[in-house]
């Protein structure tokens, strides 16, 4: 989960590095730190906290140096201090090491190297792989690096420095992020594409590993086996200003306002001439009679989203349809054959518990689809099909954006199973799909009404408990803004069926309790309204989420109501979602929260 930037140039090294390290941050700010190598030193600077952190300690440093690295960690082993804060460094100083991922043989080979001489100051599992490299170091750092990458199990992501080799630096991949920029006269890499976009569009994307060299007029990238390997260049096609707050407070408030936008770029360019047209998924009809289950797999927001997935396509394609959590999926020994489809969700496609279970899926000889935001991304690059979501990069740690798009694309897929397959009519999927273009015109209604959810969230921030049911879509949908509120505001909350109130969940509702209640299906609004007044005769506060062709009736018994445009009741989820996430936002802004960067969570998750 933790952020890489490596430079090597004719400028100064530490400008670039923490320039990169700042689009970064969302990936971990525990602690930060740098490593420059200056005439055949290497000097490393490093602490607990935020970069800002950093900033202030290299403000009293001269480092002068073009060569380094840099890091900005979320802690896995040992807590955030400026001892187990990256890069770390040999124990003769020659070798200084950045890493991302979790090395699981860490203490046998630690072991090892204290038979050896080697003494420990972090209780991290990186420190192991500065003294592994110094240890096989015998002039030639990428033969000492490959030695390593042999000898470690787990995932990295590696930046090595050696202080005796002064014009360039190398790197290495496994199951996590890493890409290559290539510049003019100089050559970065990088956990992710913001933080080299402002110097080069121009990328190498690593694969499982390969080792790379860095100079500045060169790249040399190897496979596990020493051979050169041809990479193709990948050119980003996206600016930096979308990597930038454009002027709002918060990244989660831009990425909400661009929501309308993501979710035109996801449908729009998949209806050509009338007709749905999804790029990259290459399934007949014959593949799809064949099938006899789905699996949709993913993690978090992603997970939520496949939730709703589930609804839709055993609604349009009547496919009987698993959602798993996907750090679970593959330890629970799943009944896969070729007769399955695997659907894999990820925002980064980097998500390695997700990976994990991709791989899983496709040893059982399971079809994978994938929907993934990043272009050329690990899981995209995997799949037997790819549906990407065009929602740009986002920034902030609680998505919101993504899982707009992501389920703009999920019913995408169920429409184009469901009309393959013969299960839905032309004239349907066409329905649908006029519904679905109005989505992204009434989540900017939806924007407009902001400052009543504001006001509503100063009257409630104070709230130890907040409860979410809905039925059906409404409950998945329940779920996402349970976890949204959770992340960002600290305030625990718990999402429930309503019909499973009467079961012992309305044993926790007491006088002020606040409950929210999504309501956006109308087969199940009298029902919904019924659970609304039995947590009201417990003394709940509610705040309800409907369309605006409810609002009338239902201001009779909610003591809040949040309307979205109507719409038809099966896509209404798509833009149901926002009202949901600017409550969670505003309540933890109330609250006096960093909404971008909540504690303990960071972006990219890339440890299991």
């Amino acid at each position: 989960m933790c952020g890489i930037v490596g430079y090597i140039g004719n400028k100064k090294a530490i400008p670039v590095l923490i320039n990169g390290l700042s689009k970064l941050e969302y990936r971990g700010y525990d602690s930060a730190g740098v490593s420059v190598n200056e005439n055949g030193v290497l000097k490393v600077i490093k602490c607990k906290g935020r970069l800002s952190c950093l900033e202030d300690r290299l403000e009293a440093e001269k480092l002068e140096g073009c060569m380094g690295i840099g890091h900005t960690r979320w802690a896995t082993h040992g807590e955030p201090n400026d001892v187990n804060s990256h890069p770390h460094i040999s124990q003769s100083g020659e070798i200084a090491v950045v890493h991302n991922g979790i090395i699981e043989n860490y203490m046998q080979i630690k072991e090892f190297l204290a038979g050896q001489g080697y003494t420990f100051q972090s209780e991290t599992d990186t420190e192991v792989i500065a003294h592994l490299v110094e240890y096989y170091y015998e002039g030639s750092l990428v033969d000492a690096v490959m030695k390593v990458i042999d000898e470690i199990e787990g995932s990295y992501a590696l930046g090595v420095l050696c202080r005796d080799e002064q014009d360039m630096f190398v790197c290495a991949r496994k199951d996590s992020p890493l890409i290559i920029g290539l510049g003019e006269g100089e050559n970065f890499i990088a956990s992710d594409i913001p933080a080299i976009l402002e110097y080069t569009r121009n990328i190498y994307i690593l694969e499982d590993k390969e080792v790379a060299i860095l100079k500045r007029d060169s790249v040399q990238v190897f496979n596990s086996l020493g051979a050169p390997v041809k990479k193709e260049v990948f050119k980003v096609d996206w600016n930096v200003e979308a990597a930038e707050k454009g002027g709002f407070e918060h990244f989660m408030m831009k990425e909400m306002y661009e929501e309308p936008k993501v979710v035109r770029d996801t449908i729009n360019p998949r209806i050509q001439n009338g007709e749905l047209v999804l790029d990259s998924i290459n399934i007949t009809k014959e593949d799809i009679e064949k099938l006899d289950k789905i699996y949709i797999v993913a993690c978090g927001t992603a997970y939520h989203a496949g939730v709703i997935g589930k609804y839709i396509i055993e609604r349009l394609c009547r496919i009987p349809v698993e959602v798993d959590v996907a750090s679970e999926f593959r330890y629970r020994d799943p009944l896969i054959s070729e007769r399955n489809m695997t659907i894999i969700i990820s925002q980064s496609g980097e998500t390695l518990d997700t990976l994990f279970a991709l791989r899983e899926a496709r040893k059982g000889g399971s079809r994978i689809l994938s929907i993934v935001n990043v272009v050329g991304s690990s899981i995209a690059r995997d799949s037997d099909d790819v549906l990407y979501t065009w929602a740009g990069p986002e920034i902030a740690v609680a998505s919101t954006k993504a899982y707009n798009t992501q389920l703009a694309a999920l019913y995408l897929v169920a429409l184009d199973l469901g009309l393959k397959k013969g299960t839905i009519s032309k004239e349907q999927v066409n329905s649908i799909l006029d519904e679905m273009k109005k989505i992204p015109s009434g989540i900017e209604e939806i924007l407009k009404y902001k400052d009543g959810i504001q006001k509503f969230a100063h009257a409630h921030f104070n709230s130890k408990s907040i409860f979410f049911i809905g039925r059906s879509l409404d409950y998945a949908l329940s779920m996402e803004g349970s976890l949204k509120l959770k992340e960002i505001s600290y305030i625990h909350s718990e999402a429930y069926a309503g019909g499973e109130l009467k079961h012992g969940t309305i044993a926790l509702i007491e006088k002020g309790t606040l409950v929210v209640c999504p309501m956006t299906q109308d087969c199940l609004f009298e029902k919904m309204v019924s659970n609304i007044r039995e947590v009201k005769a417990r003394g709940a506060v509610v705040l309800a989420i409907t369309q605006e062709k409810h609002r009338e009736e239902l201001e009779k018994t909610a003591d809040m109501v949040l309307t979205i445009p109507d719409v038809d009741s099966l896509v209404a989820p798509i833009s149901a979602v926002t009202p949901l996430q600017l409550f969670a936002y505003y309540m933890a802004i109330e609250r006096g929260c960093d909404v971008d960067k909540p504690r303990n969570l960071a972006k990219s998750v890339t440890v299991e």
